[in-house]
C-alpha cells in the first residue's frame, strides 16, 4: 500500500469543523484507520470511530480501484488539538489480535491547532442618511492581514489593513439596507463578525392593484424584503376585518418574508375594494394595501362587440348610399 494524498495540517477556531483527507492505493485494495493523539505527554494513540466524541467525529471511507478516507469534526474544542494519523494497510493479517502482520501499517500525520475563538465586538451607529458597522477584536492572537465586508454572499469592501478594527458605511437609511452583515479578519484561520441591521416589516404588495374576472380565482401578494423575517402575517378587508382560511372562499399560504390571499370564484359586488396585509416581527409590524377590481365575464367581449358594431354601422351607410347615388347616364 502507498499514499497518494495525505492529510494537511491545519489550524482553526473553537466551534469550528475540521476535515481531513487521506487516499492510498494498493493491490489488493488497502484498508484505512484514523489514528488520535492529543498533546498531553501521556495521552496514547486511539483509534478513532465515526460517531466518536459525542458524535462529532464523521468518517466516510470508499473503497473503489483505491480507498479514499475523510475525517472531519464539528464543534472543536482544545482537546481536539492534536496529532491525526491516517493508516494504510492491504495485508490480510493487519487486524489479527495475536498475529503480527508481515506488512506493517503505512502511516501519514497532520496536526490539528484548535485555537481559542477571539471575542469580536459590534456595533451600529446610525446617522443623517447613513449607516455605520464596525467591527473589533480585542486582544487578536493572530496575524491579521486584511479585512472583507460581506452581504448576501456579495463583497462589499476589502483592504489590506493589519488594523484590529473595521467599519463599513452604507448610505441610506436602516430601512432601505437591512440584513445580515459579515466582518471578516483575514487571518490563518479567519475571523468573522455578523452585524445585523435589524428593522420592523417593510411590507410591500407585489402589485397595488389586482384584476380578475368574475368567478375565477383572484390572487394577492406580498411580500417583507427586509430582516429579521415576518414571524406572523395576516389580512383584512376593508368593511370585513380579518379574513380567515375556515371561511371557505379565502385561502391564505404564508412562509417567511412572504404571504398569498386566494379569493375563490370571486363576486363584484363581495369582493371589489381595498385588502390589506400585515406582517409582525420581534421589532413591530408594517402593512400594505391591495385594491381588487372584479370585472364581469362579459368585459372581454366588450371591444370586440363594439368593433363588429362599427363594422355593421359602417356596412349600412355604405348600402345606403349606394341606393340612393343617381345611376349613372347612359349615352346615346
Amino acid at each position: 500500500a502507498g499514499f497518494i494524498k495525505s492529510p494537511l495540517s491545519q489550524k482553526r477556531l473553537a466551534q469550528d469543523s475540521v476535515e481531513l483527507y487521506c487516499e492510498a492505493i494498493g493491490n489488493p485494495i488497502p484498508e484505512i484507520q484514523w489514528w488520535f493523539e492529543g498533546n498531553d505527554p501521556n495521552e496514547t494513540h486511539a483509534q478513532l470511530w465515526d460517531g466518536a466524541r459525542q458524535d462529532r467525529v464523521k468518517i466516510n471511507a470508499t473503497y473503489n480501484l483505491h480507498s479514499t478516507s475523510t475525517i472531519s469534526i464539528a464543534n472543536l474544542t482544545a482537546d481536539d488539538s492534536g496529532m491525526y494519523e491516517c493508516r494504510a494497510s492491504n495485508d490480510p493479517d493487519r487486524n489479527h489480535l495475536s498475529k503480527s502482520p508481515k506488512v506493517k501499517w503505512i502511516r501519514s500525520q497532520a496536526n490539528v491547532f484548535v485555537i481559542e475563538r477571539p471575542e469580536v465586538a459590534t456595533n451600529v451607529t446610525v446617522g443623517t442618511d447613513k449607516v455605520t458597522l464596525s467591527c473589533s477584536i480585542s486582544a487578536p492572537q493572530l496575524a491579521i492581514t486584511g479585512h472583507k465586508w460581506i452581504h448576501k454572499e456579495k463583497t462589499l469592501q476589502e483592504d489590506s489593513n493589519s488594523g484590529a478594527s473595521t467599519s463599513y458605511t452604507i448610505e441610506g437609511t436602516m430601512e432601505e439596507h437591512s440584513g445580515i452583515y459579515e466582518c471578516i479578519f483575514e487571518a490563518n484561520p479567519q475571523i468573522r463578525g455578523q452585524v445585523n441591521i435589524s428593522v420592523p416589516p417593510q411590507v410591500t404588495a407585489y402589485k397595488k392593484s389586482e384584476h380578475g374576472n368574475e368567478g375565477d380565482t383572484g390572487v394577492l401578494t406580498c411580500k417583507n424584503p427586509s430582516f429579521p423575517a415576518v414571524t406572523t402575517w395576516s389580512w383584512h378587508k376593508s368593511g370585513l376585518g380579518r379574513l380567515e382560511n375556515a371561511s371557505g372562499r379565502y385561502i391564505i399560504k404564508s412562509s417567511g418574508n412572504k404571504t398569498e390571499l386566494r379569493i375563490l370564484k370571486l363576486d363584484i359586488e363581495q369582493d371589489t375594494g381595498d385588502y390589506f396585509c400585515n406582517a409582525t416581527n420581534s421589532l413591530g409590524t408594517g402593512d400594505a394595501t391591495v385594491n381588487l377590481r372584479v370585472r364581469s365575464r362579459l368585459a372581454a367581449l366588450w371591444p370586440f362587440l363594439g368593433i363588429v358594431a362599427e363594422v355593421l354601422v359602417l356596412v349600412t351607410i355604405i348600402f345606403i348610399y349606394e341606393k340612393r347615388r343617381k345611376p349613372d347616364e347612359v349615352p346615346d
